[in-house]
C-alpha cells in the first residue's frame, strides 16, 4: 500500500498525543431498555428490530472523539449513505475512546450478548502500537475477537480496519505491526480496509486541533474509505 511521507511524519510527531487522548474511558456503558408507551411506538420498535445491523467496534476514531456533532462521525455518515441508497440496515456505534485490543477483547462478549450483528467492522490496534505492545499480542487479541464474532453470529460478515504506527517505534516494530492486518485478514478470510485514515492522516485541514482525530471533513473521507469495502459486502448475493 502506498503511504505518503507526510503521513509517516504525522504519526511520528503526534503519536504521544493520541495515546494521551485515548486514555479517558475504559468504562462500559449500559444501554437502557425503554418500554414502548404506545402501540405506534411498539410497531416502530418491531420494525427497527427487523433491520440488519452493522456494528462498528473500535476506539476514539469510531466513537467520534472531539466532534461537536456526533452525526459527523464516520459511522453516522455510513448510516446516512445506507439510508440514501435504500439499504435496510441500522448502524450501531460501539466505539470507546482509549480502547486497546486487550480491553476490546474483554468488552466484546458483553456487546455481542446485547446486540445482534450482521456486519461487524473491527477498528482496533492503534493504541496498542503507540504503547509498544508486542504485535503478537495485538494480533492474538484481534484474532480472538474475530473468532468470538463468528461463534456468536456465524453468518455475520467481518471487516477489519487496518492501522499503522509511527516509525519512531523502530522500523522492525512498525513493519511487524503493519503486517498484522493484511495477514490476519487473509488467515481469517475477512475483508480488509488497508488503512482507515488513508488521505486523512497528516493533513491539518482534515483533523481537529490535536492534529490526530479527524474533523467533520476528515470523517467524510474516512467514511469513503470504509464504504469502498463495505459496499462490496452489501452487494453480495443474499445480503439484502
Amino acid at each position: 500500500m502506498n503511504f505518503k511521507l507526510n503521513n509517516i511524519l504525522w504519526l511520528c510527531i503526534c503519536g504521544s498525543l493520541l495515546f494521551a487522548c485515548g486514555e479517558n474511558s475504559g468504562e462500559e456503558q449500559a444501554v437502557k431498555e425503554e418500554t414502548p408507551v404506545s402501540t405506534e411506538a411498539a410497531e416502530e420498535a418491531e420494525v427497527a428490530e427487523e433491520k440488519k445491523v452493522i456494528l462498528f467496534f473500535g476506539n476514539s476514531l469510531t466513537a467520534g472523539y472531539g466532534l461537536d456533532d456526533l452525526s459527523n462521525s464516520f459511522p453516522s455518515l455510513i448510516q446516512d449513505r445506507l439510508d440514501s441508497l435504500g439499504y435496510d440496515y441500522t448502524v450501531v456505534n460501539a466505539g470507546l475512546s482509549g480502547e486497546t485490543t486487550a480491553s476490546g477483547n474483554n468488552r466484546l462478549e458483553w456487546v455481542l450478548e446485547r446486540q445482534p450483528v450482521d456486519i461487524f467492522v473491527l477498528e482496533l490496534g492503534a493504541n496498542d502500537g503507540l504503547r509498544g505492545i508486542d504485535p503478537a499480542e495485538t494480533r492474538r487479541n484481534l484474532s480472538e475477537m474475530i473468532d468470538k464474532v463468528r461463534k456468536a453470529y456465524p453468518e455475520a460478515e467481518i471487516i477489519l480496519a487496518g492501522m499503522m504506527v509511527p516509525p519512531n517505534m523502530g522500523q522492525t516494530y512498525s513493519e511487524e505491526f503493519r503486517r498484522i492486518y493484511p495477514e490476519l485478514a487473509e488467515e481469517k478470510n475477512v475483508e480488509l480496509i488497508p488503512f482507515l485514515l488513508e488521505d486523512v492522516a497528516g493533513e491539518p485541514a482534515l483533523n481537529q486541533s490535536d492534529g490526530i482525530h479527524p474533523n467533520a471533513e476528515g470523517n467524510e473521507i474516512v467514511a469513503e474509505n470504509v464504504w469502498e469495502v463495505l459496499k462490496e459486502e452489501l452487494e453480495k448475493p443474499g445480503r439484502n
